[in-house]
């Protein structure tokens, strides 16, 4: 069965308006701290949207920005949209910062990692793998963020839940067992960039490790446990 049609709109982002793919939105608002957008099932129901503010949009409909993330544990969103920390948090996690997380269909399997700023929920950026391990997942959405927040600019902490992928960026290598071979020969291609840009980068940010006992799961966390 297909999907039903969408259409995005963009309160805030590189060029507010209206975007009928999510590829399209995806590009007004990646990258964009405090990006405001939101689905709708018609042409008439976004272009209604559109004419509002974006708060009371949220208000009528109780449905956070950036719904394609799940909220989870210590952050909260309230009717317009704003993201917060829930009240008592011991040592909150910052939000404006970069949060990355891995997932693998079994290991090794499928894998995939994201990166999510935390402020928004908004993905920033995705790679997947057809075999891989979710440390290999780990190691790279590290450096990936760590490259990404370079290229841009960004002051923001690098939020990861992996000890192991932090201690290998740390090293400067990956130290998986996985085989290198044919099905893994792509991957690990990529691998190897990421261990040279580490060699041939220096870079500010700040890694941290997400306390994920006393704030839940990570940000950029896939949803998967216990699937």
């Amino acid at each position: 069965m297909s999907k039903s049609k969408k259409y995005y709109v963009v309160w805030n982002g590189l060029a507010p308006g209206i975007y009928t793919s999510w590829e399209e939105c995806k590009a007004q608002v990646q990258g964009v701290a405090g990006a405001q957008f939101k689905s709708f099932a018609s042409m008439e129901e976004a272009r209604q949207a559109l004419r509002m503010a974006y708060g009371d949009v949220i208000k009528s409909s109780r449905t956070p920005v950036g719904a394609e993330v799940k909220r989870r544990s210590v952050l909260t969103v309230d009717a317009a949209g704003i993201v917060s920390v829930v009240e008592g948090t011991p040592n909150p996690p910052l939000l404006n910062a970069l949060a990355v997380d891995a997932a693998c269909s079994g290991n090794p399997g499928k894998m995939e990692y994201q990166g999510v700023y935390v402020g928004t929920g908004t993905q920033l950026f995705h790679y997947q793998a057809p075999l891989g391990t979710n440390n290999i997942g780990e190691f790279l959405a590290i450096v990936h963020g760590l490259s990404y927040l370079k290229k841009h600019r960004l002051d923001q902490v690098l939020y990861t839940d992996s000890a192991t992928a932090l201690s290998w960026v740390r090293q400067g290598a990956c130290k998986s067992k996985l085989p290198e071979n044919e099905r893994t020969r792509e991957l690990w291609d990529y691998v190897h960039r990421a261990e040279q840009w580490l060699r041939t980068n220096s870079y500010t940010t700040e890694i941290r490790k997400w306390d994920t006992d006393r704030w839940g799961e990570i940000p950029a966390d896939f949803g998967r446990k216990g699937r």
